[in-house]
C-alpha cells in the first residue's frame, strides 16, 4: 500500500524524447499519452497503446507532485546545512528517508533537470499540440508560473496539427509558453510518404512548418536518409530537399532509416519488396540532399545511425546538437560526404542487417 509521501509524488513519464532533450536533461511532462496518428509503416513506438489527452487538472496535479519533491530536496538541504544546494549528501539523505523513491520512474531524471539548472522541459508524448488550444495555454502557462527558472519548453508536433491550427491558436500556444517544436519530416516525396503511412502530403509539410516559422516557434524538422530504398532514394532526396527550402526551419536533423523488426516496412524490406542503401550509397543519397538544399538552417546529425567515417575511420560527421550553419558551412558538409564516399570506396563497411534475414 503507498504511504501519503508516495502519493504526493506521484506523477507520469513517458519513455521518448528527442536526443537533444536528454541531452539538456530537460524535465519530462507528460500532457498526452501516446501517439493521435501511430499508423507510420516505420515506427515501432507507442505500438502497444492508445492515445489519450490528459485532463489539464491531471496535469497540473503532475505539475505539483513534481514542485513538492523539489521544495522536499530544498527543505532537506536547508535542514541539514547546505542552505537549499542540491547535492549527493541532500539526495542521499531523501532517499534515505523515502526509500520508494529507489523504484520512482521520474526520480532520476527530475534530479538530473534540477542539477542541470532546471532551464528546459519537454512536453511529452506524441502531439501535444493536437490537444484543445484553450487546455494546452492553460497548462503551460501553470508549468511556467510553477518553474520560473524554465527558459525552454519543447514538444513534438505533426505538420497537420499545426496546418490545421489556425494562427490566432499557434500564436496563443506560443505565449503562453511553447518555445520548440520537434516534427517528423521524415520525407517530401508525396508518393513515399503515402506508402509508408505518414498521413501528411508534402504541402501539409510545408504549411504547417511555415506557419510555426511565422509564429515564431523554433522548429527542428526530422528527415530519414535511406527511406526510398534503391527504388526512391532520387525523389525522396530531391523532393525533402524541396519541401525543407520552403519551410527554412531552425534545424534539420537526420535520422537514418533501419528497419525495425515487428513494423510493416520491416517486412517489406526483408521481403524483397525493396532494397536497402549500402553504406556509399546512403551518402550519394545525402550528397544530392544536400546540393539541393538552399536554406538558412542548422544541419544536424545529432543521432548515433549517422554512423558513417572518414579515411581515418573516425566520425565522418559531429554528432554535435547544434550541427553546421547553413549556407556557410555547406561547402565543408559536402567536401566531409565526398571523403565519406571514398573511405567508403577504399574500406567499404558493411552494415550488419542480418536481422532481416
Amino acid at each position: 500500500m503507498k504511504t501519503e509521501k508516495e502519493f504526493k509524488y506521484q506523477f507520469e513519464t513517458g519513455i521518448y524524447r528527442p536526443p537533444s532533450e536528454g541531452g539538456s536533461n530537460s524535465l519530462l511532462v507528460r500532457f498526452t499519452r501516446n501517439c493521435p496518428w501511430n499508423q507510420c509503416t516505420f515506427c515501432g513506438m507507442y505500438k502497444e497503446e492508445k492515445f489519450s489527452f490528459r485532463p489539464a487538472e491531471e496535469i497540473k496535479s503532475d505539475i505539483d507532485a513534481i514542485n513538492d519533491f523539489c521544495l522536499g530536496l530544498v527543505n532537506i538541504s536547508v535542514e541539514i546545512g547546505f542552505k537549499g544546494e542540491i547535492n549527493r549528501a541532500v539526495i542521499m539523505e531523501m532517499i534515505h528517508r523515502e526509500p520508494f523513491l529507489n523504484t520512482h520512474s521520474g526520480f532520476i531524471m527530475v534530479l538530473n533537470w534540477l542539477l542541470s539548472g532546471g532551464k528546459t522541459a519537454f512536453l511529452q508524448d506524441g502531439n501535444s499540440p493536437g490537444m484543445p488550444t484553450e487546455t494546452l495555454v492553460e497548462v503551460l502557462k501553470y508549468l511556467r508560473e510553477t518553474f520560473p527558472s524554465l527558459e525552454r519548453v519543447t514538444s513534438y508536433a505533426r505538420s497537420k496539427t499545426l496546418a490545421r491550427k489556425s494562427l490566432e491558436e499557434l500564436k496563443a500556444i506560443h505565449k503562453a509558453g511553447l518555445d520548440r517544436l520537434h516534427v517528423g519530416l521524415e520525407t517530401g516525396d508525396d508518393a513515399l510518404l503515402k506508402r509508408v503511412k505518414k498521413g501528411v502530403s508534402g504541402a501539409e509539410h510545408i504549411e504547417g512548418g511555415k506557419k510555426a516559422m511565422e509564429v515564431g516557434f523554433q522548429l527542428s524538422e526530422y528527415w530519414m536518409p535511406g527511406l526510398g530504398g534503391k527504388e526512391g532514394w532520387e525523389a525522396h532526396a530531391r523532393n525533402t530537399a524541396k519541401v525543407l527550402n520552403a519551410i527554412n526551419p531552425h534545424y534539420i536533423r537526420s535520422r537514418p532509416f533501419v528497419p525495425s523488426p515487428g513494423t510493416p516496412i520491416f517486412e517489406e524490406f526483408s521481403g524483397g519488396g525493396n532494397c536497402i542503401l549500402t553504406g556509399e550509397e546512403q551518402l550519394q543519397e545525402l550528397k544530392l540532399m544536400i546540393e539541393t538544399l538552399e536554406v538558412t538552417s542548422k544541419v544536424c546529425f545529432d543521432h548515433a545511425g549517422n554512423y558513417w567515417q572518414n579515411r581515418k575511420g573516425h566520425l565522418l560527421l559531429t554528432q554535435d546538437y547544434e550541427g553546421y550553419r547553413f549556407p556557410d558551412e555547406k561547402p565543408r558538409v559536402l567536401a566531409l560526404i565526398e571523403e565519406g564516399i571514398e573511405a567508403q570506396r577504399i574500406n567499404p563497411r558493411k552494415i550488419n542487417y542480418d536481422f532481416l534475414r
